[in-house]
């Protein structure tokens, strides 16, 4: 990370990260990190080198973050892939342009980033962001000069960023779990496929439209004729052909839809109707492209008018519906994790520009969340047992004292390591 002035600074831009206050942008942050509003600039210059200027490595922060929430988060079961959307205005911004997001549930103006998540019943933790370049960015090479875009960065799909963090996440030699996704990931054919080619188990929503092989099909390959001609490409199974997931899961009876509860929320427990069914996708059947591996279809049709919904899944056969549903499930923590990202330590706060800044700010969010993560899952609040109710109120406690830092100046003839010494011994 640098010099030891650096990481103080790394320091201090994860303590107002943490802080509380409603904007989380750097001169908000600088100015609750020092207790004299005279140094409040000199704060606001390091904290705006820190992460706009210095050099120092995403990807090394990144894999330390990740190797200590997969050695000490417990009950970590899943890897979680998912994007969000960062409303921005102006169009400078690096990534910035007027596309869907389903965190606005729209298209509007604003950077999109996709993620890659730790996730178990107890707790999660981003171990991944970056951000999405639309093609107008890409193939505007001045326009990504301007922003700081290195130049090897390309094109690149989220379902292609996505495999590239999680092989990043191979790489630091992180323990391989099953990765879940929603439909925008699973739809792509080339996605499930590049999963299985690194040994990784899916659970992934699924458009209804796409086509699969009744659970009873056993199709072979075209049999070669002597007739002339094209020669067929078609798998077949004499009367049978690949139906559209929708039509099959109507052509059930509701009545073999089972309810289960996969856990308890907050109004209560969460509960639905399911089906599990074993079948071979059919994807590009008619070019010749033989049915894939048999696999699981979890359908999800709940009570009332909602559509129903649809993963697919190369989980193990032997895993019960209960199983099935609670591990597909546990994507919901990805919902937490960008709602505490956004709302508790301001990942959608960064008013810079560049592809460095945002990075770096990216970087140092998910660290300041992975804090907090631990924290909830290794120490959770002790519930109150005294009951006070009826008893004489007990006298107001003095205020404690503010938890400040030390002054952004250093003092004549101090050093960084000094600095830091005594920042240890007030703690």
């Amino acid at each position: 990370m640098g010099r030891p002035e650096r990481r103080q600074a790394m320091s201090h831009y994860i303590t107002g990260l943490l802080l509380d206050g409603e904007r989380k942008s750097v001169q908000p942050m600088a100015a609750r990190l020092v207790d004299n509003a005279s140094e409040a600039e000199a704060m606001r210059q390091r904290l705006q080198e820190c992460v706009g200027v210095s050099r120092w490595s995403d990807e090394e922060l990144l894999r330390r973050l990740a190797k200590k929430l997969d050695q000490e988060l417990p009950g970590i079961e899943v890897w979680v892939v998912d994007d969000t959307g960062l409303p921005k205005k102006g169009r400078y911004s690096v990534g910035v342009a007027r596309q869907y997001t389903g965190t606005l549930g729209r298209t509007d103006n604003c950077q999109v980033a996709t993620s890659l998540h730790l996730a178990g019943e107890r707790g999660s933790g981003c171990i991944g962001l970056r951000v999405y370049l639309p093609k107008e960015w890409t193939e505007d090479r001045d326009r990504c000069r301007t922003a700081g875009v290195p130049e090897t960065v390309h094109f690149q799909t989220k379902w292609e960023i996505a495999l590239g963090e999680i092989d990043q996440a191979l790489a630091w030699g992180l323990q391989r779990r099953p990765v879940l996704a929603d439909a925008g990931y699973g739809e792509t054919v080339e996605f499930r496929e590049e999963l299985t080619r690194r040994g990784l188990l899916y659970v992934v929503g699924i458009p209804a439209n796409h086509l699969v092989w009744p659970p009873d099909a056993d199709p072979k390959p075209p049999t070669p004729t002597e007739k002339r001609g094209r020669p067929r490409t078609h798998w077949c199974d004499g009367e049978k052909q690949p139906i559209q997931i929708a039509k099959l899961a109507q052509g059930i009876p509701r009545q073999r839809f089972k309810t289960v509860t996969w856990r308890e929320g907050a109004r209560g427990k969460l509960s639905s109707k399911f089906l599990a069914c074993r079948v071979r996708p059919a994807e590009k059947h008619t070019k010749g492209k033989p049915p894939a591996k048999e696999q699981w279809l979890l359908c999800e049709w709940p009570e009332g008018d909602e559509e129903p919904k649809f993963h697919l899944s190369t989980l193990p056969k032997h895993l019960s519906l209960r199983q099935l549903v609670r591990i597909a499930k546990m994507r919901w923590r990805v919902e937490r994790d960008y709602q505490d990202l956004k709302g508790e330590v301001g990942l959608d706060h960064f008013e810079g520009r560049t592809w460095r800044g945002f990075h770096h700010h990216a970087s140092l969010c998910a660290v300041a969340h992975g804090f907090l993560a631990l924290r909830r899952a290794l120490s959770p609040p002790e519930q109150d047992e005294v009951d006070a109710a009826g008893g004489q109120k007990a006298p107001p406690a003095d205020p404690s004292a503010p938890n400040r830092l030390v002054p952004a100046l250093l003092p004549a003839g101090g050093d960084a390591f000094t600095l830091a010494r005594s920042v240890q011994d007030l703690r």
